[in-house]
């Protein structure tokens, strides 16, 4: 489905109160078009919750200036994105990139939502922390998928922290509110192999709902 299709998607078919809008996903980034989306999701009632971009935290400064200008356009209040890949290099080159990220993220007071994911330099919770505590940003907060920790992982170490939370298509209905039962924010349904299909997320959405 095209970008708008999926937008309308969640407003009629899903009754969802917000959306997240990955920049993969934008066939184009100017200014019409982003006014276009941004004025039909107001139109059908929706949030822009967040932008994603995976490639945010790793990338160079031009790129995240092009993410960031995007998630203003759009009016959202948050960047969401993973840390790079331990094996794509040493965490000071990381520590470069992050400290960049924040420095452009408070210019355009755009809170940055650092997601966790596994082989990354935020897998764990006490990864997330030691990361909150070296960018030491304000600008810099949590959008973790509580699926995603490991065994040592304690979640209410970082509860503070959270702006944003993830769920698999195919976590159990409790899973998220039981990890983080005082949170207020947006809950994001979240399938990275593209492969959910509309029946599945209506499922998915009625158990969460209901639960």
């Amino acid at each position: 489905m095209t970008q708008i299709e999926f937008v309308e998607m969640c407003a009629r078919e899903l009754a969802c109160d917000g959306i997240v809008l990955d920049v993969a996903h934008f066939p184009r980034i100017d200014g019409d078009y982003l006014a276009q989306i941004k004025k039909m999701a107001a139109d059908l009632g929706l949030d822009i919750a967040a932008v994603l971009d995976d490639a945010f935290f790793s990338a160079d400064e031009a790129a995240m200036r092009s993410s960031i200008d995007l998630t203003l356009a759009l009016g959202s209040p948050l960047l969401a994105g993973p840390l790079g890949g331990e094996a794509a290099g040493p965490w000071s080159s990381q520590r470069e990139r992050l400290a960049r990220a924040t420095s452009l993220a408070k210019a355009a007071n755009v809170t940055l939502a650092l997601r966790n994911a596994p082989g990354t330099f935020a897998a764990t919770t006490a990864d997330l922390k030691r990361v909150a505590k070296e960018a030491d940003s304000a600008w810099l907060r949590f959008g973790p998928e509580p699926a995603q920790f490991d065994a040592t992982s304690d979640a209410r170490a970082i509860v503070d922290n959270i702006v944003l939370l993830w769920s698999h298509a195919s976590a159990l209905p409790g899973t998220v509110r039981d990890a983080f039962p005082e949170f207020r924010g947006y809950l994001a349904l979240d399938d990275p192999s593209g492969t959910a299909q509309l029946a599945e997320m209506k499922t998915r959405l009625r158990a969460w709902r209901v639960s």
